[in-house]
């Protein structure tokens, strides 16, 4: 007798959907409340520089060890965990928003719109983070607003096109026809009936964008074009870490693991969010 496993019982089905789905959320709460204790506590004062107690492995007394001018790295990863997050969701809100608009109007009014909204998307997308970032920090020296710009400009084309993907497929749906038919406008239609029925989509897309940003906000600030001091950053930490990595390897493995882990999760969670919202996920549970 033959037996077959549906997806959704399987290791790969309901099971791991739900532990991608609550591994990331889990990680991602614990780091959003780290981060909120950190604005009112800390172990020790992020600028509290202790040449004395430079370069210590982890001991009681520093349980992440300190950085090379005698920082706790614990209290620096908690204060760098709101610099990581707030850069994050503000610049995936600047690309959603701009994004998902450009998408909806292109996806309805569709012709020489369309064709010109994805070729600015498409010439928005030739630029890379790291470029945009050099370009404003010549303009405006170095800082968190050229970071939050340059990654929200950067996820601009990202949200455009699985917008507009999305969008066109729902625009051939029957209840669209008849919505059309009825006498409702373009603009009412777009927030009405399409927005509804992609919002699981961009909500996907937008987890994912995140873990994005916080990895671009830590390459920026390792190349010196991000947050500036004294303000804890994840990557500032590993800039400053890597001519002491044989010496003493901890300073370098822990901002490495906060950002490996955080990127991780979102993308758990993003894909575990995919998964559940998936209609065909959903049928088959």
């Amino acid at each position: 007798m033959s037996s077959t496993t549906s997806p959704a019982t399987g290791f790969y089905g309901a099971k791991n959907i739900r532990w991608n789905l609550w591994f990331g959320a889990i990680v991602v709460g614990l780091t959003t409340l780290i981060s909120f204790v950190s604005l009112f506590w800390t172990p020790y004062l992020t600028t509290g520089i202790n040449i004395r107690a430079r370069l210590q492995g982890p001991s009681w007394e520093h349980w992440l060890g300190t950085d090379p001018f005698g920082r706790d790295i614990l209290s620096l990863l908690m204060a760098g965990s709101q610099n990581a997050l707030l850069i994050g969701v503000v610049s995936v809100l600047i690309g959603m928003t701009i994004g998902v608009a450009v998408g909806l109007v292109a996806a309805a009014r569709g012709g020489l719109m369309e064709e010109v909204a994805m070729r600015g998307s498409d010439f928005i997308f030739s630029f890379p983070v790291v470029l945009s970032a050099i370009m404003l920090a010549a303009i405006w020296g170095p800082g968190s607003i050229n970071s939050i710009v340059a990654i929200g400009i950067y996820s601009i084309p990202i949200f455009a096109r699985v917008t507009r993907g999305s969008a066109k497929t729902i625009w051939t749906r029957e209840f669209v026809l008849a919505a059309r038919a009825s006498g409702k406008g373009t603009l009412s239609i777009s927030i009405m009936h399409i927005l509804p029925n992609i919002i699981n989509i961009i909500v996907v897309q937008a987890t994912i964008t995140f873990a994005v940003a916080i990895l671009a906000d830590a390459a920026l600030s390792f190349l010196g074009l991000g947050t500036p001091p004294p303000t804890p950053s994840w990557g500032r930490m590993l800039k400053e870490a890597q001519t002491f990595m044989t010496q003493s390897p901890h300073v370098a493995i822990f901002p490495g693991l906060a950002i490996a882990f955080i990127v991780l999760a979102l993308n758990l969670l993003g894909d575990g969010l995919r998964d559940l919202l998936d209609p065909r996920f959903t049928s088959e549970r």
